[in-house]
């Protein structure tokens, strides 16, 4: 049994080392404003919501003002989109609808995001049409039920949930000493994973005990006092004799 322990621990630090060096240079990082994120993938996300986790509905311009520096949620792939559905749950108690940050761009008569980027992903709950509200109307909102988007109105008073959305930040891109804090990671790692192979190659020769019982123990040499010095004369007199 202890046999087993000692192969594994080579294998156990390395997978510490990595873990180490993974976190301090690829790690991403959600903004520290006082409110709750969830990172997701390369986003982070907040879910804004009142009293006993019942979510507070707001216009679409209140919504973006509650998201000021941020964005409203963009789900830009099904993955996404799964999870907000999915974490709903956690946060609010009952169905809510989201708004989903999108605009009407009238060169291709059809909506995109407010980063500029177009909707490779769409999950409409039914076809898309631009009749149905005027062409600078149109918004959208996610069902947390369901996970469908919805078509809606921007200007009337209809008042959904809100997700602020922004990046993750990379701490291996915006630490301005991290050539050198990657340096002494990757050198640490070096050094615990050098230590472990010596000490399980040291245990495969049974020679890691015997390092200990190799030394032994001699005092240094003291100089007897007068009183121990008039004790040893006295005992090989009485030898003598």
């Amino acid at each position: 049994m202890e046999s087993k322990k000692w192969h594994r621990f080579p294998f156990l630090c390395q997978i510490v080392a990595f873990t180490l060096y993974y976190e301090r240079c690829y790690a991403g990082d959600c903004p520290a404003d006082g409110r709750t994120w969830v990172p997701f993938e390369q986003s982070c996300y907040h879910f804004v919501h009142g009293e006993e986790n019942i979510a507070q509905s707001y216009t679409y311009q209140s919504a973006k003002e509650i998201c000021r520096g941020y964005g409203l949620l963009r789900a830009k792939s099904a993955e996404v989109n799964n999870f907000i559905v999915q974490y709903s749950p956690e946060v609010w108690k009952g169905n809510i609808n989201m708004w989903l940050d999108m605009n009407f761009n009238p060169d291709n008569n059809s909506l995109m995001w407010n980063d500029n980027t177009g909707l490779t992903f769409v999950n409409w709950d039914r076809t898309f049409s631009t009749t149905e509200f005027a062409s600078m109307d149109i918004c959208a909102a996610l069902h947390s039920s369901t996970g469908m988007w919805e078509q809606v109105s921007c200007l009337d008073d209809i008042e959904n949930g809100v997700v602020c959305e922004t990046a993750q930040k990379s701490e291996k891109q915006n630490s301005n000493n991290s050539p050198l804090l990657t340096a002494l990671v990757v050198l640490s790692v070096l050094i615990i994973v050098g230590v472990s192979a010596v000490l399980w190659f040291l245990h495969q020769r049974h020679d890691f005990s015997t390092i200990f019982t190799s030394f032994e123990y001699h005092p240094p040499f003291r100089s007897p006092t007068a009183d121990e010095a008039t004790l040893v004369d006295s005992e090989e007199t009485e030898d003598m004799a």
